[in-house]
């Protein structure tokens, strides 16, 4: 049986803010590694890393990846898992090119409210009450009114609002991603084996997508380029995804949920403190904005009285 604590303690509390700093850290590192290492080889290699690092790890602990003689099987599920973890990426790396790093960390947590539109389809119990739908609707409004930033004079440039679109095609397909794993046999598999569908697919799927479109790895990479790269890949990719999911495991979910919120804020002070990335009034209103909408819809709907 696995200890699952009914609140959060002093290790819980400082594992989900080291997790929010390092998710919120990434985004920087892979905008400064861009200007040596192109987006989908970057984020190719990170995946790919970090599904060796997942695989040594679980082999180090004899955990059991095939699907169990007469359980549901994995396979198409983790393929489609993959597949929408690399165009999440995709649209990452490449809007990085485009917008800040501030941005895209504030436009890609919307992929709560994809998951609050979507899990009804899944789970017809998780409907969104009427407050939770105000807080939905709030959090959008204020993403369109950082989204409109992008076509004024304060833009970063001409072209900011490609990556601010990519940005939220990718909180598309990250909420698509999750939705596919709730809904299918994923859910019920370790960890581990989700992640390792993700990461080895995605990796295969990113680097293939780089050298059609013609990328190619540097014929030299300054010692930095290849830091940011460990750190995305060792860090990000391996470490603070399974101290999330460990998380996860022995606490409960609905207040772990509540400091994600914490990571776009934390991406805004990383690419205003390393990278001096402007942080417009527009864009902290809709920070706000967006972070009190998930609050909202992130809280449990009061069971209706019975007629």
């Amino acid at each position: 049986m696995t200890d699952r604590k009914t609140g959060l303690d002093a290790i819980a509390v400082a594992s989900l803010v080291l997790c929010c700093v390092l998710w919120g850290l990434n985004q920087v590192a892979a905008k400064v590694a861009l200007v040596e290492i192109p987006p989908l080889l970057q984020a190719g290699a990170r995946s790919l890393g970090g599904a060796s690092l997942v695989f040594l790890w679980a082999a180090s602990r004899r955990l059991p990846l095939r699907d169990a003689p007469g359980a549901p099987p994995t396979a198409r599920a983790g393929w489609l898992a993959g597949a929408l973890f690399a165009a999440e990426f995709a649209c990452i790396f490449v809007g990085l090119q485009f917008t800040t790093a501030g941005r895209m960390a504030v436009f890609l947590y919307l992929s709560p409210f994809v998951v609050a539109l979507g899990m009804p389809f899944i789970a017809r119990a998780e409907r969104l009450s009427a407050l939770q739908l105000g807080g939905l609707v709030a959090a959008f409004a204020g993403v369109a009114f950082a989204f409109a930033d992008g076509f004024g004079a304060k833009a970063v440039s001409d072209r900011q609002w490609i990556g601010d679109g990519l940005g939220v095609l990718a909180a598309l397909f990250w909420g698509a991603t999750t939705l596919v794993i709730r809904g299918s046999a994923l859910t019920s598999a370790l960890p581990e084996k989700t992640l390792l569908y993700q990461l080895a697919v995605s990796g295969l799927l990113l680097t293939a997508g780089g050298v059609a479109v013609g990328e190619s790895w540097p014929a030299q990479t300054s010692a930095l380029a290849w830091a940011l790269l460990a750190f995305q890949t060792v860090v990000v990719t391996f470490a603070s995804y399974l101290l999330w999911f460990w998380l996860i495991r022995h606490y409960p979910a609905t207040l772990i949920a509540s400091f994600v919120l914490l990571t776009p804020v934390f991406g805004l002070l990383a690419g205003a403190l390393l990278l001096g990335e402007p942080v417009t009034v527009r864009l902290v209103v809709a920070l706000v904005a967006v972070s009190a909408g998930i609050a909202v819809v992130s809280r449990p709907a009061r069971p209706r009285a019975a007629a």
